[in-house]
């Protein structure tokens, strides 16, 4: 604007030198003048219309600019504002899946609990049942942990006195553990608790189950020793005295055969 300004006051000018000094020239002079006076306002007058093309163009230049960059900045925003929502969403997620994470993290860690303490009841379950080896008189073998706890518990019934209850006790584990390392044993205290109870007939004949079954078992003598008591009692004290004689040949090195000869001399 200041340069339209500039170029307008310079044509002013000039048409007012040109009035003061027209009539010092020549018709020729002045047409001349006038020439160069129009040519230099067209001159003015196209570089003022360019100037002005110019302005216009810059003003629609900085109205597009404008326009487009406020487009971008709308565009930009609404891509920031769905980007902040996809990062809050992302977030949200993973927090979630950080609680889940450590929920599972929580039940991972009680089922493994759990699993130990089930293996743990289970082994301690099987140990009860797994087979484990004893000794009972000079005899080792293996056997059943229930075997072990009703064998003992019946020998303790016997041993408090209640012999009529170890009877029926040997005789329920004799037929519940029939091949067991027990049996044995079992006649002879079966024996011996009919003994006890005057049951003498069936206390022989456990006794002589024992001998069958194990006769190299280390109670072998005492219930020979056992069978002539027997016969004793039911006056049968040739049968005894044959005994007697059999238990000091089949085992001479026991204490149930010294006991054996004794009892031969008292019995003459």
């Amino acid at each position: 604007m200041k340069l339209l300004f500039n170029c307008i006051c310079g044509v002013c000018i000039a048409l007012m030198a040109l009035s003061s000094q027209a009539a010092l020239f020549e018709d020729e002079d002045a047409r001349r003048a006038i020439l160069e006076l129009r040519q230099r306002m067209d001159d003015h007058r196209k570089r003022l219309d360019s100037q002005r093309q110019l302005i216009e163009d810059q003003k629609l230049d900085a109205e597009k600019s404008s326009g487009r960059s406020s487009e971008d900045s709308a565009q930009f925003r609404r891509s920031l504002l769905e980007l902040q929502n996809q990062i809050e969403l992302l977030q949200s997620e993973l927090a979630k899946m950080r609680g889940s994470n450590e929920q599972l993290a929580k039940d991972l860690a009680e089922v493994q609990r759990l699993q130990k303490d089930t293996t743990q009841g289970v082994e301690e379950r099987l140990r009860r049942f797994e087979p484990i080896k004893v000794s009972v008189d000079g005899r080792e073998f293996m056997a059943e942990q229930a075997e072990k706890r009703d064998f003992e518990a019946a020998l303790a019934i016997f041993r408090k006195g209640e012999f009529a209850n170890a009877q029926m006790a040997f005789a329920d584990f004799i037929r519940r553990y029939n091949l067991s390392g027990y049996v044995p044993s079992a006649f002879f205290w079966l024996g011996n608790a009919q003994y006890a109870t005057r049951n003498y007939k069936e206390a022989m004949q456990n006794f002589r189950t024992l001998l069958t079954r194990a006769p190299d078992h280390l109670r072998a003598p005492e219930a020979v020793l056992s069978i002539a008591n027997c016969q004793v009692e039911l006056k049968d004290i040739k049968g005894a005295r044959k005994t007697l004689e059999d238990l000091i040949k089949a085992y001479p090195e026991s204490e149930a055969a010294v006991t054996s000869k004794e009892r031969l001399t008292r019995l003459k």
